[in-house]
């Protein structure tokens, strides 16, 4: 039966926050800040005539990173077809960062030429590679995108939603809600899934509206994403708490995985579980649960 991989190891990718990486200010807090990752633009936030003097700030940021905390750092690069991309590999390479964003993806093959180029370049075992969803083909092409890190070696690990770019192409209005957007993001969702990938849900643009940003989260952990990305450190918070683990979760995981290993459950699909007839994938899903509830108890002691 063709299942789906578990080989990526689980991250906490509540919060992921988009830092300019022309602004030093913005690169000098970050280190401070309460986000699981920060994803450090080259790309959307950068004019074309600062690209260079971003890179360098780049590079200099990453010499003196303290990365004993766990959170994972990301670079966005610029497309490979444009005339910044290469060297913001190139920058890349002498950063070497948990992961290189790749924007505008529209198919398989721009996360395959990235691929080869670190392999090309002897950067085998890292950085990962992460890709923007944005555009129209790429939300036609999920599929075949999402196969290039269903096996062992593939870069892939997760997909991130852009739908400010998305929303320009297409047209979709910009509703509370995403009424029409929704039926697209659960496509996402779907396809991530199914090649054992992550997937994190668009920006909020508006920061100053702490009750719709927190309703958009809601929203993105109900629809399966594991976090969401962010434009400012006043969004942090309600990411992490939507897309964190609550007491009663846990408690609930705990219960779940204490009924199938008790003795007269060892061997059993199903338990009766306080009425309630619980499967042996709820175990499973109890103990990732769980899983993710140490790595956020780490983060807090770091």
């Amino acid at each position: 039966m063709n299942r789906t991989p578990h080989h990526h190891p689980l991250h906490l990718r509540r919060s992921l926050l988009s830092v300019p990486a022309v602004n030093a200010r913005a690169l000098a807090k970050s280190a401070t800040l309460d986000c699981d990752a920060i994803i450090y633009d080259l790309e959307d936030s950068v004019l074309p005539e600062k690209k260079a003097e971003a890179r360098a700030a780049l590079i200099a940021h990453f010499a003196a990173l303290d990365r004993s905390d766990g959170r994972e750092h990301v670079m966005r690069i610029n497309p490979l077809d444009g005339p910044d991309g290469l060297r913001d590999l190139e920058a890349a390479l002498q950063c070497m960062p948990d992961a290189v964003l790749l924007p505008k993806v529209s198919g398989p093959q721009d996360i395959l030429a990235a691929a080869d180029w670190f392999s090309e370049a002897g950067a085998d075992d890292g950085p990962r590679l992460w890709a923007m969803i944005e555009t129209a083909a790429a939300l036609l092409n999920l599929s075949s995108i999402a196969e290039t890190g269903r096996t062992q070696g593939g870069r892939l690990d997760c997909f991130v939603v852009g739908l400010n770019d998305l929303r320009k192409e297409t047209g979709i209005a910009d509703i509370a809600g995403r009424p029409f957007l929704v039926p697209l993001l659960l496509q996402v969702v779907v396809a991530a899934r199914a090649c054992g990938l992550d997937v994190v849900d668009s920006v909020f643009n508006d920061f100053a509206d702490s009750d719709g940003l927190a309703a958009e989260c809601r929203q993105g952990r109900q629809m399966g994403f594991d976090g969401k990305m962010l434009i400012h450190p006043a969004q942090i918070a309600a990411a992490n708490d939507a897309f964190g683990v609550t007491e009663a979760e846990a408690a609930e995981a705990i219960a779940i995985v204490a009924a199938f290993s008790a003795p007269e459950n060892v061997g059993k699909a199903v338990v009766n579980i306080a009425g309630r007839m619980v499967e042996k994938l709820h175990a499973e899903q109890a103990e990732r649960l769980l899983s993710k509830a140490d790595l956020i108890n780490e983060r807090k002691k770091a």
